[in-house]
């Protein structure tokens, strides 16, 4: 074993704290990474305030994380040390299942190893990259382009993937309309990658607040939510919208939107259930759906898409010491439009 450092949460209700972790040995099919950036994501905040179910305490979350290989197992031979690489949202699968078979291994049927607050393969509880190293399975890390900016490119191994994936299974793309919901960490990347592939983008927001923004990252119309007219004049427009709101929202006005054989999915993930109207959905055979983050392969070709079309987060880089304070922040919508931690400073 070897010791991080780490800032951890120690309750649902207490800030998290400096702390030192241990982790494993690397192994022959392992690789450990000196972690030099670690986003920040809603998620991280919904699990350490047990918003999605209870934890184990002491815990370190963290699941957008970039480094450098600083130790290579024997058999690995996909990166060596001195490689830019990620680590995402998921460290293990169990391999053996039909999805993990089809290379699917984020929606593995027995459920993947997240990168943190999950079970490991030896019973421990992972711990994730709020801290200054990391072991992963050689299988479950990703190739950072260099032509995507450093600091930014953590945001990219959750709030990338999770909003590539739905956009490429729907075949956003030239003649396709797809609308965006909410201006986040999430909705910001899902108007960046929809407008490279083709779409013609559209931003729904409460407010006009970020309509600049969201212009300048490829969309072509920005509605506010707020105002009841925007649901009346939209009215079967979309072939696609993609809700990255983690918070409820009213569904049927917004399914509402989508023209024949629409889809609308949703990446954000409200702890409440969500209602549904089968008779709202039987109008243009819509459809509504909701999708996790990506496989392996599918997280690095979007990072290769990111680096062809010049693609990267809009970040603010904070110190260690500041993550609280980020949290917060994030819960008030106040950061434009992820936040990042500098390793350096734990």
């Amino acid at each position: 074993m070897t010791t991080a450092r780490a800032y951890a949460a120690t309750s649902a209700t207490d800030p998290l704290v400096p702390t030192t972790i241990e982790r494993r040995d690397v192994g022959p099919h392992d690789v450990l990474i000196d972690i030099a950036y670690a986003g920040v994501c809603h998620s991280d905040i919904h699990t350490v305030r047990g918003e999605w179910g209870p934890i184990a305490y002491p815990q370190v979350v963290g699941h957008e994380i970039v480094g450098i290989v600083a130790e290579a197992g024997a058999e690995v031979t996909a990166h060596k040390v001195g490689d830019r690489v990620g680590v995402g949202c998921m460290v293990n699968s169990c391999r053996e299942c039909e999805n993990c078979l089809a290379g699917m291994e984020n929606y593995c049927l027995k459920g993947n190893t997240g990168t943190y607050a999950s079970k490991d393969v030896d019973g421990s509880i992972t711990q994730g990259g709020y801290s200054t190293s990391v072991v992963v399975n050689d299988d479950f890390v990703l190739q950072v382009p260099e032509n995507i900016p450093y600091e930014a490119a953590a945001p990219l191994l959750c709030a990338g993937i999770t909003t590539y994936s739905p956009l490429a299974h729907w075949n956003a793309g030239p003649g396709k309309k797809v609308a965006v919901v909410g201006m986040g960490g999430l909705g910001h990347m899902a108007v960046k990658i929809a407008a490279a592939m083709g779409a013609e983008v559209t931003v729904l927001s409460q407010t006009l607040n970020k309509q600049e923004d969201g212009l300048r990252f490829g969309a072509e119309h920005y509605y506010a939510t707020s105002d009841a007219g925007t649901f009346e004049k939209l009215a079967n427009s979309f072939d696609l919208i993609i809700n990255t709101v983690s918070a409820p929202v009213e569904l049927q006005s917004y399914l509402n939107l989508l023209r024949l054989d629409g889809t609308m999915v949703n990446v954000g993930a409200p702890p409440e259930p969500l209602p549904v109207s089968v008779f709202g959905l039987m109008g243009n055979r819509r459809s509504f759906a909701a999708s996790g983050i990506g496989s392996i392969a599918e997280t690095q070709e979007m990072l290769d898409f990111c680096a062809e079309h010049g693609i990267a987060p809009e970040v603010e880089l904070i110190a260690a010491s500041e993550i609280n304070t980020a949290y917060e922040r994030v819960l008030k919508s106040d950061v434009r439009y992820r936040f990042v931690i500098d390793t350096a400073t734990i």
